[in-house]
């Protein structure tokens, strides 16, 4: 399997394709990387350095991945955070190159734009972009719960109302959606849900809360549900394994106290998950 993704790059720390790269070859597929960024830590730190890298640049280098001759060998195509709308159209340009040699291939958006407690943190007409160009464009969508209303336009206070919202987006020309983290009113307080939409059903994962606040979890969910729905074509299967994964990292994370998700060290949860959490089908 091969996975071309267009993200940040962080030197040290994990988030971007730092974050989505590594779990998808440690399951055995050859990534593509082309970074929107090198920066030398990811900007939750408050100071970093380094470069931001234009749309040109993003073109130029997908232009010699396709000279190579390789894009029909390219089966799906992994967004992040985009930075500016320019960046976004080179990134949409890139999947339609994809799709255009290989008609299986499928794109997944994570639609970086904020989350609950912080609200927006992109530039302003980046929720715009991803609203009437990325989310047509993809085959997933991956946004958290605050990004779910944004995109909708409604809220998300049940779950009834969250797959209500799913639907507004598939209405909008995406065929799954993956909502990362969701706290409906019938969530307990301890925990958390997952839920997954699409062609074949709607689906919850429950885990325990863990109290950990970390960058990159949701790069690297999104990078494996994308290769599980490869791999298996099922919703609810991908979303129980992506979601067993991310958890099984995140608490040894949290047992290590560590401020970067420990992606190396737990690398055996992509792999074998040491907890196993079924998805659910919901109405």
């Amino acid at each position: 399997m091969n996975i071309l993704s267009i993200q940040s790059h962080v030197a040290y720390g994990h988030v971007g394709n730092d974050a989505a790269v590594f779990p998808l070859q440690r399951l055995g597929v050859e990534v593509w990387p082309i970074h929107t960024v090198q920066f030398s830590n990811h900007t939750g730190y408050g100071k970093w350095r380094g470069e931001v890298f234009g749309a040109e640049q993003i073109g130029e280098v997908m232009q010699g991945i396709e000279e190579r001759g390789v894009l029909p060998s390219c089966d799906g195509v992994l967004s992040g955070y985009m930075g500016s709308a320019d960046i976004g159209a080179a990134i949409l340009d890139a999947a339609d190159r994809v799709k255009a040699a290989n008609a299986r291939a499928i794109y997944c958006c994570d639609p970086v734009m904020g989350d609950v407690g912080r609200g927006i943190f992109v530039r302003p007409g980046i929720p715009e972009f991803i609203r009437e160009r990325a989310l047509p464009a993809a085959d997933i969508v991956t946004p958290n719960q605050f990004e779910l209303d944004l995109l909708s336009g409604l809220t998300s206070k049940s779950m009834q109302e969250a797959v209500r919202a799913c639907g507004a987006l598939h209405a909008m020309g995406t065929k799954r959606v993956l909502v990362t983290s969701l706290h409906a009113e019938d969530t307990p307080k301890d925990q958390v849900d997952l839920l997954a939409s699409g062609p074949d059903g709607r689906f919850r994962v429950r885990t325990p809360l863990l109290d950990i606040s970390v960058n990159g979890a949701g790069d690297a969910i999104a990078a494996l549900f994308l290769f599980h729905v490869l791999k298996t074509g099922a919703t609810a299967d991908a979303l129980s394994r992506a979601a067993s994964s991310v958890f099984g990292m995140l608490k040894r994370t949290k047992e290590a106290g560590s401020r970067e998700i420990l992606l190396v060290a737990a690398q055996d949860e992509f792999v074998r998950p040491s907890r196993v959490f079924a998805a659910e089908a919901v109405s």
